[in-house]
């Protein structure tokens, strides 16, 4: 038999024992006084060997146990705090079948704080209960605990063992928290749009398809939610936002989940220099509420969203970084200084492409601090205000932060006629066989011809966002069930689910 079979089949021995002996192996509520923080805070002054005459109750796992179990160490969300398991001061019966509980078990225990003679603040139990027994064995090997593939494929053991993955998620859910207090405070109002869709984007991306059998039709899993949310300022929301999932058939990286989460907003009578505020001033509020400060430390690199971002077009960026002015060349020209740079084209790159080759190649990687990139070629753009001093260009930005991309806003175009050309050059890319770009979305066409106020667009990737604010280096780090490849089968799994636990003999 496995290690882990014969570890299972002793604690399904204990599991069984504890069952003849009358004792509730599965627990329904606990009523709990006190959490581990709490009790450090409220019993900091008990002096050594000192108790307190006040009874509390806490739950938990056990963690550790230490002396025969005399002392155990027990978990909650805040913290742990140690157990003292005196015979004396339980019943004999409850003292013997401590011997009956294993690493892993969840229990609830009724006793009062002290701090032992060694200076340990901990609760001498009175009575405790089995909440939950644990019938794996939890691993202790420090090197399983951090290896990233172990991780990712249990996240649930991961939270168990490593207080930095828990954290991540707290301040995930602190970020998410601070962007709709910051949102609504400015009047936005959260709505949530259609994540099956029957003309899929917003972006250029592979979709992920399904079926809906009863109207026997194909859809889409969403890859962005813009245009829906356009249509509700066509409808008179002015101020509007989702937080939510979206999905691309694409590679998985470091950067890159096939399903992520994402905020958008639009603002009717805004454009994108608003925008750049709105989004400076965003960011730099929701650093300070999860770190406590605008500066934050990622991957040995100090990242400062305190100080002002700056701000710089494409054509001027590639002129600081690559020593090259592309601002009055031809085609021609142009090609061949992106050859000149080892930049990759394609043979129907037009000018626009090119230029945006050059910047994605060779400028992006150099942008560390927060700086907003404007004015993107026409070409790469499909529903953004062409500029009004050079129509080559639109209204347009992108946010880099470490080299990354972690936003792009925009004027948003609100020419149906003009929409609808645009749509058009992208059928025929896609005719040409750029299957990542989708399909024209005529209904959003039709109702921009209603009437669609100017406006100003935004897209936050959170993910990106939470990896800079908890120094995560991967963005299976941050989203709690990261997309996986099933392993053919993990080994004692089908064995114990299918096995008759009827023979498992009592604790000898």
């Amino acid at each position: 038999m496995s290690t882990m079979n014969s570890q299972r089949a002793q604690r399904m021995r204990k599991l069984k024992q504890l069952d003849a002996e009358g004792v509730q192996s599965y627990g329904r509520k606990f009523a709990r006084t006190h959490k581990a923080a709490q009790i450090a805070e409220q019993f900091v002054m008990l002096e050594k060997d000192q108790i307190s005459s006040e009874s509390v109750r806490v739950c938990g796992r056990i963690t550790r146990e230490r002396n025969s179990w005399m002392f155990v160490d027990l978990q909650d969300d805040t913290g742990k705090v140690q157990l003292f398991c005196q015979k004396l001061q339980m019943s004999a019966e409850a003292h013997k079948q401590l011997k009956l509980l294993d690493r892993g078990d969840i229990i609830g225990v009724c006793g009062r704080p002290m701090r032992t003679k060694h200076g340990e603040l901990s609760i001498m139990v009175e009575s405790w209960e089995l909440l939950a027994k644990c019938l794996q064995v939890i691993p202790e090997n420090a090197d399983v605990a951090q290896n990233a593939e172990f991780r990712y494929r249990h996240r649930h053991l991961d939270l168990i063992l490593n207080e930095e993955s828990r954290e991540t998620l707290r301040r995930r859910a602190l970020t998410i928290r601070s962007i709709r207090a910051f949102l609504d405070q400015r009047d936005y109002l959260e709505i949530e749009t259609p994540i099956l869709q029957v003309q899929a984007g917003g972006a250029e991306a592979r979709p992920f398809t399904t079926h809906h059998n009863s109207l026997d039709l194909d859809m889409h899993l969403r890859i962005a939610p813009e245009f829906y949310l356009r249509r509700l300022l066509v409808g008179g929301i002015e101020r509007v936002y989702e937080i939510g999932k979206n999905f691309r058939n694409e590679g998985i990286s470091t950067k890159h989940n096939p399903e992520f989460t994402s905020i958008e907003l639009f603002a009717a009578y805004g454009d994108y220099q608003e925008l750049m505020d709105l989004t400076e001033g965003l960011l730099r509020s929701v650093a300070r509420q999860v770190n406590g400060n605008g500066e934050v430390s990622y991957q040995g690199v100090t990242i400062d969203f305190d100080k002002p971002f700056e701000r710089i077009t494409m054509v001027q960026s590639i002129e600081k970084h690559c020593g090259v002015d592309v601002s009055g060349a031809d085609f021609e020209q142009i090609r061949e200084i992106a050859k000149g740079l080892c930049v990759r084209l394609t043979d129907e790159s037009t000018r626009g492409e090119v230029i945006n080759a050059i910047f994605e190649q060779k400028v992006e990687q150099n942008l560390i601090q927060p700086t907003f990139i404007t004015h993107y070629p026409v070409e790469v753009s499909v529903c953004q205000h062409r500029h009004l001093e050079n129509p080559e260009f639109v209204e347009r930005f992108e946010l880099f932060v470490y080299g990354r991309e972690l936003a792009n806003g925009c004027s948003e175009l609100n020419d149906p006629r003009e929409q609808k050309r645009r749509f058009k050059d992208q059928a025929r890319k896609r005719d040409a066989g750029h299957d990542e770009i989708p399909g024209p979305d005529l209904e959003f066409v039709l109702a921009m011809e209603y009437g669609m106020p100017p406006m100003m667009g935004l897209g936050i990737g959170i993910d990106r966002l939470v990896m800079f604010l908890t120094d995560a280096a991967s963005i299976r780090d941050v989203i709690a069930f990261p997309t996986m490849k099933p392993l053919p089968q993990v080994t004692g799994i089908a064995e114990h689910l299918h096995a008759d636990d009827s023979d498992i003999r009592e604790v000898g």
